[in-house]
């Protein structure tokens, strides 16, 4: 895949900033090496959220894979479950429809006071298409994103004119303008797991991963380019 130069449908790092107010502390950064249950990964973020909106505790971005699972947004239509038997389906509080985690896909919770960068749900998901977009570039991977489609898309003009693959999804939730969920990037997953559900409700387009495209991509290597992206947009982290 090759880049070609910023359009409407593509965001620059340079003209999204969502750094925090001065005196803030770094943003935590945490990596889990072995796949993390989805009730342990919910309840240990919401925990945290919940400290950072009282204030006892700094932001944080989670990095992990979860085992093989479904997750019902608060959207989530029952005809998109096109097979319930196949894995685990957890109903989540986050926004969207359903989509799929497994082994080979980074998972990044986010947990941002938003009250004290910037109040503005539309402009914090712009910021994490571009983060997501940012990190694509870093391994020559054009990455889009579409007015009437959230998430992160890849043109495949190898699969024919017009067609598109969805390589990243967001999900969000703010409570007490604390975000937490966030984004999962698609590095080596299995691609067939996406077929028991329709992805985040939208037919007619397909799911695609950094290996898929030809780019031999490693989740530390993935990580490190999370990692230097996410600090242009918001700002300075810290390892946990």
């Amino acid at each position: 895949m090759v880049n070609e130069p910023a359009g409407k449908d593509r965001l620059s790092v340079s003209t999204v900033d969502f750094r925090p107010r001065s005196g803030m502390r770094p943003v935590l950064w945490r990596i889990s090496d072995t796949p993390v249950p989805y009730e342990e990964a919910v309840a240990a973020m919401e925990a945290h959220a919940g400290r950072i909106a009282g204030g006892e505790a700094p932001e944080m971005v989670w990095l992990l894979e979860h085992p093989p699972l479904y997750t019902a947004g608060t959207s989530a239509k029952t005809g998109d479950l096109v097979e319930p038997d196949r894995f685990p389906v957890h109903a989540t509080g986050r926004g969207g429809q359903y989509t799929y985690h497994g082994p080979g896909q980074r998972v990044a919770y986010v947990m941002l006071d938003l009250n004290r960068r910037r109040p503005d749900l539309r402009a914090y998901v712009s910021a994490l298409e571009a983060w997501i977009i940012a990190t694509l570039d870093a391994f020559n991977v054009r990455g889009e994103r579409r007015e009437e489609r959230v998430g992160v898309w890849v043109r495949r003009p190898d699969k024919g004119e017009g067609v598109e693959d969805k390589i990243a999804a967001i999900g969000i939730r703010v409570r007490r303008w604390v975000s937490f969920h966030g984004i999962s990037l698609n590095v080596e997953p299995d691609l067939s797991h996406f077929s028991g559900i329709v992805p985040c409700g939208i037919s007619g387009h397909g799911v695609t991963s950094l290996v898929d495209l030809g780019q031999i991509v490693t989740l530390p290597e993935l990580d490190m380019a999370l990692r230097a992206a996410f600090e242009e947009i918001f700002g300075e982290t810290q390892d946990e």
